[in-house]
């Protein structure tokens, strides 16, 4: 027994002891493993619901600086937009031009209704009479007459997030054809081609990317005669026409791709949401 070896028994083994991992199960996992898509997208759709809240919020907190509700003329609509033009970009549309156009190229919507996202849909589809439904809703492509990746409607707003907001409104008008996402948030351009490969007829972005997916011919603008310009200001007070970098790339986007097509009478225009007053539009105009 003298040649026996003695073993130390650590007395804190037996209180804590430490578990060893299987090599055999490989590497252990980093525990805070990055997103996946779904759950990306479920974070998306939770920041939304969040702005939609603040947005509200805002417009009963600042009431007195929101843009007055009460409707305006077409023609005062007209005039508010190319005073918008002109200071942005140093376009200006002479009288001749004008002219042949002025009563056609703004979409003067229903007074019933408030301009919301919830109505959105519904105006929309006044704005198009009889016909809505062949243009709007039904899915189909039509060789020669429907193209894929053509769509009739353009709603452009400032962020993804508002975006997809839109897109909600218009839920009613794309059951049997899927509007697009046109916005670059969780969406790279490969997914919109492919999408775009399919009849679409209502289209949802950001300046940026819409003219991304026209420039590389993926979207196409042979049956567009609405786009739909969100006037919505953000929580910070930004709309698409004061937003810093996003204003500049939506007149970019306007004076290559839509401008000489309104002047052709083709396109139409439609300012959706709060607008300024005839007063502070006639204001405004002063002021430059």
């Amino acid at each position: 027994s003298k040649n026996m070896a003695t073993t130390k028994v650590n007395p804190s083994a037996d209180k804590n002891p430490k578990k060893r991992r299987n090599p055999s199960l490989g590497p252990k996992k980093d525990l805070k493993e990055k997103k996946t898509k779904k759950s990306k997208a479920l974070d998306f759709d939770k920041t939304v619901e969040k702005t939609k809240r603040k947005n509200d919020q805002r417009s009963k907190s600042d009431g007195d600086e929101q843009p007055d509700s009460q409707p305006t003329s077409a023609s005062e609509q007209l005039s508010y937009f190319l005073n918008n033009l002109e200071s942005a970009i140093g376009v200006r549309v002479s009288s001749l031009e004008l002219e042949p156009i002025k009563d056609k190229c703004v979409i003067e919507l229903s007074q019933e209704l408030d301009q919301d996202v919830s109505n959105l849909g519904e105006h929309i589809k006044m704005s198009y009479g009889s016909s809505w439904r062949e243009t709007l809703y039904e899915g189909e492509p039509i060789e020669g007459k429907v193209n894929p990746g053509n769509p009739s409607v353009l709603v452009i707003s400032s962020s993804a997030l508002r975006s997809l907001e839109l897109l909600r409104g218009l839920h009613s008008l794309t059951k049997q054809c899927p509007a697009v996402k046109l916005f670059s948030k969780h969406l790279k351009v490969e997914e919109q081609v492919s999408l775009l490969k399919k009849r679409v007829n209502i289209g949802s972005g950001t300046p940026s990317r819409i003219k991304k997916l026209i420039d590389i011919e993926a979207l196409g603008l042979s049956r567009l005669d609405t786009i739909v310009l969100d006037m919505h200001a953000d929580v910070k007070g930004f709309s698409l026409f004061t937003l810093p970098q996003v204003r500049d790339e939506f007149w970019d986007l306007y004076k290559n791709c839509f401008h000489q097509r309104v002047l052709e009478g083709s396109l139409r225009i439609c300012l959706y949401g709060p607008k300024l007053s005839a007063t502070k539009l006639k204001n405004k105009k002063k002021q430059r």
